[in-house]
């Protein structure tokens, strides 16, 4: 640390915490850590597989979900290293570019997944309203587009935010409260007035909020069209093709909308309240999306299905089972 005044500093570390001050060192702390990022890994690699090798498959709707899934992954890697380094070896300490570099990509891929999920709501309406333009309306080209959009939206939205806290002195102490960096936390320790950071951080929500308002207008126009589908089993049909998207965005909106909500009453909340819903969000879509789509569209749950015996065929050829297994 370097000292500007006998109270000022400029950290170069910071020291990230668990659920609690003093985290038990039992096994299966490791164990139930190492199972839900594998669990996470797989899920979201199969739906990305699953995708690529069905050719059935190769429509908008999917290629969509393909880049959920790709940014889940991407979100779950970001928080990896340093849940693996509190969790598993107990090292708590970060350098404060390395932290700054977690805050950027862990706020610019929540960013992606809002954009996404709002692109896929955008998808299901037009699919609803108009099947037989579909394709034409939601090209290859437009979908890159789109994604083009999603990303780069992403990446300028949230670069400022580390470059305005690297600025930052600190005349607190250095310790977060939780197993990963966040922006909110960081300018929280700053010993000078952070009111341009707390404005940002606000638009940054902001942004979110509005793709969450959008996601329902979306769902209200939908709604609007299959009212007027006559056939009760018809209306069922069309609506159960987003009921996957539903729990998605379920999953992902209502947590942050929680958060903002505590961060208001942050004085009466416990602070566990506001460590588990900060769990939920940053990893329950990505836990939960893969097993969710597995469960509400057929043509996924049957590309699970093929890896299943694929990977059943292999452990008997090279392990000699019997081609039964016993109950």
């Amino acid at each position: 640390m370097v000292s500007v005044n006998s109270s000022i500093y400029y950290k170069s570390t910071f020291v990230l915490t668990g659920l609690e001050e003093n985290d038990p060192t039992d096994i299966w702390i490791p164990i139930l850590i190492c199972s839900l990022y594998g669990v996470m890994t797989l899920g979201n690699i199969s739906i990305l597989y699953i995708i690529k090798t069905k050719p059935s498959l190769h429509s908008p709707m999917y290629y969509f979900l393909s880049v959920l899934a790709a940014t889940d992954l991407a979100l779950s890697m970001t928080t990896m290293p340093t849940m693996f380094s509190v969790f598993l070896l107990g090292s708590r300490e970060i350098h404060i570019d390395a932290c700054l570099c977690q805050v950027y990509f862990l706020n610019m891929f929540t960013i992606m997944e809002s954009g996404v999920l709002l692109a896929m709501s955008v998808d299901r309406f037009i699919a609803i309203w108009n099947p037989l333009r579909y394709f034409s309306i939601l090209s290859k080209s437009t979908f890159l587009r789109i994604g083009l959009f999603i990303a780069l939206r992403a990446i300028v939205l949230i670069l400022p935010e580390p470059l305005l806290d690297r600025q930052l002195p600190f005349c607190r102490n250095n310790v977060l409260t939780h197993p990963w960096c966040l922006h909110q936390e960081i300018i929280k320790l700053a010993c000078v007035n952070v009111n341009v950071h707390s404005y940002y951080g606000l638009f940054v929500v902001s942004n979110m909020m509005s793709d969450a308002v959008l996601v329902v207008l979306s769902y209200i126009l939908i709604l609007r069209v299959v009212l007027r589908i006559a056939s009760r089993s018809e209306r069922s049909t069309t609506l159960s093709t987003c009921v996957s998207h539903i729990w998605a965005v379920l999953l992902f909106y209502v947590p942050i909308i929680l958060l903002s909500v505590l961060h208001r009453f942050s004085n009466v909340v416990p602070p566990l309240t506001h460590k588990v819903l900060a769990y939920i969000f940053y990893l329950m879509p990505s836990l939960m999306n893969p097993i969710i789509y597995c469960m509400k569209t057929r043509q996924i749950r049957a590309g699970y299905e093929h890896i299943f015996r694929k990977l059943q065929m292999f452990w008997k050829v090279f392990f000699k089972l019997p081609t039964t297994f016993p109950g």
